[in-house]
């Protein structure tokens, strides 16, 4: 991409992008392009991550393992279920990922629990996702059950209108409560520090920090030139 375009870009971005400043948000886009490589723009085609590509930054970055949130929050982040993450997507999903507001990050976080979308998060999907999360123990007893009881003492906690399943209504004035309660289901958001550490004050290294992604760690620098 030339410089040309990256301004245009950058400053097409900017505009709606809450949490970055300008600068952050061309160093984002170079990253991103870095990433998914010197893709030539034709007619038709976009460059974008792909769900593979996607998961092994979410996993080496910011440490998640659960195959089953990591899908969601990709799903979270490809806006217009093409399949692939664009540039766009991928500035904005950061802005909230890193440091969106509480406001944001709730509907981020039900919108990953809400499996299938319909607008509440049923007692099967706690179930599945909580026995996708919790670390297995050698144990006599069926953890099935455990994992059930696990279910009905978060629904007394957070079913608030006890209909037997959970709202946003429901899920945000949990949260509100309790703040722990925003990943009850899941990890689907960095630890402050790692996100803190994401957003390095390090030289501008982009291309050393893409190319190398597969064998570390990717620095997402938003750092003075």
């Amino acid at each position: 991409m030339n410089r040309k375009k990256l301004q245009k870009l950058t400053d097409t971005l900017s505009k709606s992008c809450k949490h970055f400043n300008k600068f952050e948000v061309n160093c984002l886009i170079k990253l991103f392009y870095n990433l998914v490589g010197e893709v030539a723009e034709r007619q038709g085609v976009v460059a974008g991550l792909d769900r593979n590509a996607f998961r092994n930054i979410l996993h080496m970055t910011f440490g998640m393992t659960d195959d089953m949130i990591m899908d969601r929050v990709f799903r979270g982040f490809d806006k217009d279920n093409d399949g692939c993450v664009n540039v766009s997507e991928w500035v904005h999903g950061l802005s909230l990922f890193l440091r969106g507001s509480l406001e944001e990050k709730m509907k981020y976080c039900f919108e990953v629990f809400d499996l299938n979308g319909d607008g509440f998060i049923s007692k099967e999907e706690m179930f599945h996702m909580l026995k996708n999360s919790l670390l297995k123990q050698p144990s006599e007893e069926d953890p099935d059950e455990g994992i059930k009881d696990l279910v009905e003492i978060t629904l007394k906690k957070m079913d608030c209108d006890h209909d037997g399943k959970l709202s946003f209504a429901d899920y945000e004035q949990a949260v509100r409560e309790e703040t722990l309660l925003l990943e009850a289901f899941g990890p689907c958001l960095p630890d402050p520090k790692t996100a803190e550490q994401a957003l390095c004050p390090a030289p501008l290294l982009l291309l050393r920090e893409a190319k190398s992604h597969r064998a570390g760690v990717i620095r997402i620098c938003v750092c003075p030139q």
